[in-house]
């Protein structure tokens, strides 16, 4: 790995504004967290070691660049300095209903959420996802033994052409119309990319800190991606990047939630998303989790891994209402339909190793009703 993406422990210097808005509700998500594990928590530590100062390192890895950059695209200036490219109208609907068609056939939840969007944002969010799951799909696919690693340098150099108005294919015009719309930054892009090779050469980490980068790479950066499709509100007082912070805690909770439901089918292809110390702290090892036996051992580390998922879930939570009023219900709706998933882990009796958690067809409509009460404003408060 390139020492620039190296983690540090040394804090990010917030400012006011921005600690109140971190932390407002940090206190109860760590002790909604230790209330769950109450009865490890001083023998494994997993949660009270969770803090923004110690695992969430957004000033070595440079975010304050993206956004700088992101956050000036309300700026007229700005936006009249993103480059414009004009492209046949029907090729861009027929590579727009590609990009739907993806989303719709491999992330469900997400493509249920965005289906409660405006249009634009729609179509943005499509074919952000749509150019994800291309490479997701070249690493974990069917064919990704017949992949070089050269591929994804290719992949790479195929994102330039697209950010300056160059697409290869059709799917790519749909995000070059994406990236043109909303004057987004290419740094989170490269990133993702980073984190997809990481997948090429490790199957294992070794702590919490290793495995928040690769969640940082691979899903952090969708939520850097998001916040200017998404649009921060006007009336928002707290600062852009806390907003930004917030959605990158969206993105490492959503990542850690895949990482919980899918145990089992990342074993099969002998990976393991979790932290090796932290096994070892609960009598486990990877052949616990190859062997696919849920054991007391087991269930006791699962409370521990979910705890943390929701910590940062409570994280994101605070960002929504600083974010513009269209783009609360669908965020909300996201973001609970996907924490279910953890609900559903614990329904199964932490039994991630055989089974796939589910959420029922039902069960959604029931969350997105949740998910719409929540979205809605407080009376005589401008922010929720």
């Amino acid at each position: 790995m390139c020492s620039k993406f190296s983690v540090s422990t040394t804090p990010c210097n917030y400012g006011a504004n921005d600690a109140r808005f971190l932390h407002s509700k940090t206190s109860v998500a760590r002790t909604r967290a230790q209330g769950i594990k109450a009865h490890k928590c001083s023998r494994s530590g997993a949660i009270p070691r969770l803090s923004i100062k110690e695992f969430i390192p957004h000033t070595d890895l440079r975010v304050h660049e993206i956004v700088e950059r992101q956050s000036q695209a309300n700026n007229l200036a700005k936006q009249d300095a993103c480059r414009r490219v004009e492209m046949n109208p029907k090729l861009l609907e027929e590579a727009y209903k590609r990009c739907r068609n993806i989303c719709s056939e491999y992330a469900r939840t997400y493509y249920l959420a965005s289906l409660l969007m405006t249009e634009q944002r729609q179509k943005a969010i499509w074919a952000i996802y749509a150019w994800g799951t291309r490479i997701d799909e070249m690493v974990d696919g069917p064919n990704a033994v017949y992949m070089s690693k050269s591929f994804l340098d290719r992949w790479e150099e195929r994102l330039e052409d697209i950010f300056d108005g160059r697409p290869y294919d059709i799917l790519d015009a749909a995000l070059t119309d994406t990236v043109s719309n909303f004057c987004l930054d290419i740094k989170s892009f490269k990133e993702m990319i980073e984190g997809m090779r990481m997948d090429t050469w490790k199957s294992r980490y070794k702590n919490f800190q290793e495995l928040y980068l690769y969640c940082y790479y691979v899903a952090g950066t969708t939520g850097i991606i998001t916040v200017p499709v998404m649009g921060i509100a006007a009336e928002s007082s707290v600062s852009a990047k806390s907003i930004y912070n917030a959605a990158i805690h969206f993105g490492i909770a959503n990542q850690l939630t895949n990482i919980l439901r899918d145990v089992g089918e990342d074993a099969l292809r002998g990976r393991i998303y979790l932290p090796q110390d932290e096994l070892e702290q609960f009598g486990l090892s990877d052949g616990d989790v190859f062997a696919r036996k849920v054991t007391d051992n087991w269930r006791e580390f699962m409370k521990d891994q979910i705890a943390r998922a929701r910590f940062y879930y409570s994280l994101a939570e605070q960002g929504i209402s600083h974010l513009d009023k269209a783009s609360h219900w669908p965020l909300w709706s996201s973001l609970l339909l996907y924490q279910n998933i953890l609900d559903a882990i614990e329904n199964n009796d932490y039994d991630n190793l055989t089974k796939r958690a589910r959420v029922g067809k039902i069960k959604k409509l029931l969350i997105l009703s949740r998910a719409y009460k929540k979205a809605q404003p407080v009376p005589g408060s401008r922010f929720h």
